[in-house]
């Protein structure tokens, strides 16, 4: 008899975006002549770059010729792409790591859910509120958990971030061992300045915590002040991995590759107070169960570096940014509150007159046939507010915005 990981019977049924896609389906049979605009799940609509596509159509010939072949690839990445990282992502910004400290894999969505494997389930973990589900979901598989109450979980440190505290974390009420911060934030849109995010370095060196620091949507920041990357901050090496993401950057959605960094001098402990490299175990894990991306992919990946690469991407990324500040200048004109959308690609949308997030998700489906994000679905301090995306194409961006405008 195969015995489950009961943990996962705590899972709601659905994730949040399967949840939303099944709601729109049903509405879609019902309303087959309906044209349903999507503001909601985080996809990319722009094709790749040119330089990627050219890329990947040089591995493929590669791979057709004995010569040229490639089989099972390095488990941390090609050198190739990881010089390049380091060099692109890094060094420009006085940043420098060591090779071995960089680990491409097939997302950041994977790494953010796998990282858990090399942490005890004893941890005591803080999210900010609303956060990725991820971060919630892959913690409660693992065991952290607890019992689920009042829409929270009871070993979950939950921290508001909500228009009363501009979207800025206070640090938390009681200890934490893990902590998982997202900037420029999904969902809310909103960023941390260096100063903001000193604060928290500076605590987890002071308390020996763990800092997971999502930076996917880093490549969206349009203010020189803000900060792209957690080792940007002093000491940050020390208490932080980071992950990245070429989803987002670069149309990798449908593509897989991000990486992630795990600095040589970041530490956990053993129950006997040995201090034990984290580097270490996240090698030791990945060459376990990853076997690497593909050698196609990491070529598209590399190619974004180049001169040519770079203009495509960052004319990808301004697209999208238009579609923000087109979003959300509407949407101010209307007199809702925004948030987001200036540094990052989504919009954070305050609910008129308190509506809870599902009714105004239906509202919004079935009054102008347009789909965002719950924003409850996020967390508890998500409720009362609702995402939309910039990720959108231009027309159906300014046609989702005029329906708005209509409507409310």
């Amino acid at each position: 008899m195969a015995l489950i990981n009961e943990h996962f019977l705590k899972l709601a049924d659905n994730y949040l975006f399967s949840d939303i896609a099944k709601k729109v389906s049903s509405y879609k049979v019902m309303n087959p002549k309906a044209k349903v605009i999507s503001l909601g799940i985080g996809d990319v609509t722009r094709p790749l770059p040119k330089s990627v596509c050219d890329a990947m159509h040089q591995a493929v010939n590669e791979m057709s010729d004995a010569k040229t072949f490639r089989g099972y690839g390095p488990d941390h990445g090609y050198s190739f792409l990881v010089e390049a990282i380091i060099k692109n992502e890094y060094a420009t910004r006085g940043i420098t790591l060591d090779a071995n400290e960089v680990f491409v894999s097939d997302g950041a969505k994977s790494d953010t859910g796998n990282i858990g494997d090399i942490l005890k389930r004893d941890n005591c973990v803080g999210i900010t509120d609303p956060v990725y589900p991820v971060y919630i979901d892959t913690n409660v598989m693992a065991g952290r958990t607890g019992i689920f109450e009042d829409n929270k979980w009871s070993n979950i440190v939950y921290i508001p971030c909500t228009a009363e505290n501009g979207f800025i974390p206070d640090l938390p009420p009681r200890r934490v061992d893990i902590l998982y911060l997202c900037y420029p934030n999904n969902p809310t849109g909103t960023t941390l300045s260096k100063e903001e995010l000193k604060k928290w370095v500076d605590y987890a060196l002071k308390s020996d915590i763990l800092i997971l620091f999502d930076a996917a949507y880093e490549r969206y920041i349009q203010d020189p002040e803000i900060p792209h990357s957690i080792y940007e901050i002093k000491g940050a090496k020390k208490v932080a991995i980071e992950f990245r993401s070429f989803s987002k950057t670069a149309g990798f959605t449908g593509i897989r590759c991000g990486y992630t960094i795990v600095p040589k001098e970041l530490n956990g402990y053993s129950l006997a107070g040995k201090k034990v490299p984290l580097n270490n175990l996240w090698n030791r894990r990945q060459s376990t169960k990853f076997n690497g991306t593909s050698y196609i992919t990491q070529r598209g990946a590399e190619a974004i570096y180049s001169s040519e690469g770079a203009t495509q991407v960052k004319e990808n990324i301004d697209y999208y940014m238009t579609n923000a500040n087109i979003l959300k200048n509407g949407l101010l004109e209307t007199g809702i509150e925004v948030f987001g959308g200036d540094n990052a690609p989504y919009i954070w949308v305050k609910t008129p007159d308190n509506t809870p997030s599902w009714k105004f998700f239906e509202q919004l489906l079935f009054n102008t046939q347009i789909v965002g994000t719950p924003g409850v679905g996020f967390g508890p301090s998500g409720e009362g507010y609702f995402r939309f995306t910039a990720f959108g194409t231009r027309e159906n961006t300014e046609e989702a915005l005029c329906r708005l405008k209509k409507w409310i």
